[in-house]
């Protein structure tokens, strides 16, 4: 009996019962070779249950058959510096990619003396992923008791009672800070800040009354806005939040105010361009899908998927905005 042997770069198609031999190209060969022999390690600068970690494993599971198998690879600390900068180190070879946060990003480099990367040209965009509106909240008995229903009614407030009211936060430098901070220099009213070691601490101190406001994450909001033990004012986007649709954003009273949360993925810089754009189309086809906004919805994250040269442009866009509010809020860290 006589063998046929097929260069193992060939496709076999059956059709009709004859036997159809097609050359692969040289892009499926890398693509396929690269999927079946070593997997992409995806790394995420926080620990491993939260929202951003999350979203990361979400898609890990919906590129695979894409790009083969993903590993999340957990690296908290420092505020997500750990992580971002084992990425920034890690070889160019489209093998190691990471998650790009608002804190590695835009905040920390200014709220941190010494930084271990450089965010302008460490690392190579490959797509923005998620934005998670901040929110304007309200501990809602508090809100009742000083008549507060609106944004303006809280402005209101605060200048004929001027000194009088606080707002909590997860730390000095967090996004709760610093949009606390941009509310009272656009409003032109005072509120003591008063840190936590944390969102959550943060988020207890307001149910409790121990605080009158804070700029919370929606996704962490949310169940107690529903609930109806919080008071929701605005939102931090320019636009209304499908999640609080009848909650205007602070943007219809001061122009232009935005401070959202957003993370997005990024490669070590030096990542050949074929590399960072066969990432780019899998990851937005994935962020794209069905699945995964409705996945995200949960979390009340909105899929935003870009090209890289946007992913950059954004990203450094929020790297200005966050110079001035960090210096202005006085915040630092060693």
């Amino acid at each position: 009996m006589t063998k046929t042997y097929l260069h193992p770069l060939t496709v076999v198609l059956t059709l009709f019962g004859m036997m159809i031999i097609a050359p692969m190209s040289n892009a499926q060969i890398q693509v396929n070779v690269q999927a079946q022999t070593k997997p992409i390690r995806l790394i995420v600068p926080y620990a491993a249950g939260g929202p951003i970690d999350i979203t990361a494993r979400a898609l890990a599971e919906q590129v695979k058959n894409t790009l083969g198998p993903v590993i999340i690879d957990n690296r908290p600390g420092a505020g997500g510096n750990i992580g971002a900068d084992a990425v920034a180190k890690a070889a160019p070879d489209g093998l190691t990619i990471g998650i790009a946060a608002t804190a590695t990003h835009a905040v920390n480099p200014w709220l941190y003396r010494k930084m271990p990367y450089n965010t302008a040209t460490d690392f190579a965009p490959i797509t923005q992923m998620v934005r998670v509106p901040n929110v304007l909240v309200m501990n809602a008995d508090t809100a009742r008791r000083l008549n507060i229903n609106s944004l303006k009614d809280l402005i209101a407030y605060a200048k004929a009672h001027p000194a009088q009211l606080n707002y909590g936060s997860g730390g000095n430098g967090s996004a709760g800070h610093l949009a606390g901070e941009m509310f009272k220099a656009r409003a032109g009213i005072f509120a003591l800040h008063i840190p936590y070691n944390g969102g959550n601490p943060a988020q207890l101190a307001l149910l409790s009354a121990q605080v009158d406001f804070n700029f919370d994450n929606l996704a962490t909001a949310a169940p107690n806005i529903r609930s109806g033990k919080l008071k929701a004012l605005a939102v931090t986007t320019l636009q209304r939040s499908p999640a609080l649709p009848d909650v205007p954003p602070v943007a219809d009273t001061f122009k232009g105010f935005a401070i959202d949360t957003w993370w997005g993925l990024v490669a070590p810089a030096g990542t050949p361009k074929a590399e960072i754009d066969r990432l780019n189309q899998a990851f937005v086809m994935a962020l794209n899908a069905t699945e995964t906004k409705a996945r995200f919805a949960n979390l009340l994250a909105e899929p935003v998927p870009t090209t890289p040269q946007d992913f950059a442009a954004f990203m450094h866009d929020e790297l200005k905005k966050y110079e001035g509010l960090v210096k202005a809020s006085g915040a630092q860290v060693d």
